[in-house]
């Protein structure tokens, strides 16, 4: 594989219909965004920077020691959020941006890296992780 700058950015909100404060959620002592920082730091993603509209989030993030970008609470999206903290860190240095989501502890750095391999290929300007779906049959009894 070529020699890449990769930039990671992992959007994180507060503000969740579904599950507030779920970056902050504490899994086995420490906090999701804190799994997920750590496991990409074990990447080869070269900056790695939280985007968050929180300041909860920013100082738990500041507390174990990552970087932070604080952006708008109107995004309608975490990639809108990547977008603004990209434009923010003018990561002009890096050959690829890297969105990572932030509820997702377990992601694996070699996930990282097939994800970026996929920029071997110059003519690519975006790529996502994607996990073949296997049809099966379930049998409910009640």
């Amino acid at each position: 594989m070529r020699d890449f700058n990769v930039f990671g950015i992992i959007p994180a909100r507060y503000a969740s219909s579904r599950f507030p404060g779920k970056p902050l959620a504490m899994i086995n002592g420490k906090p999701m965004v804190q799994w997920v920082y750590e496991r990409v730091q074990s990447s080869e993603v070269r900056e790695l920077a939280v985007a968050t509209d929180d300041e909860r989030i920013a100082q738990c993030v500041r507390g174990f020691g990552g970087r932070v970008v604080m952006t708008s609470p109107d995004h309608a999206s975490g990639t809108d959020r990547c977008g603004e903290a990209a434009l923010a860190l003018q990561p002009d240095d890096h050959d690829v941006v890297i969105n990572i989501q932030g509820d997702e502890p377990l992601i694996s750095p070699r996930e990282i890296h097939l994800l970026a391999s996929a920029f071997e290929d110059r003519s690519v300007q975006i790529a996502t992780l994607v996990n073949p779906f296997q049809h099966c049959s379930i049998t409910q009894t009640w």
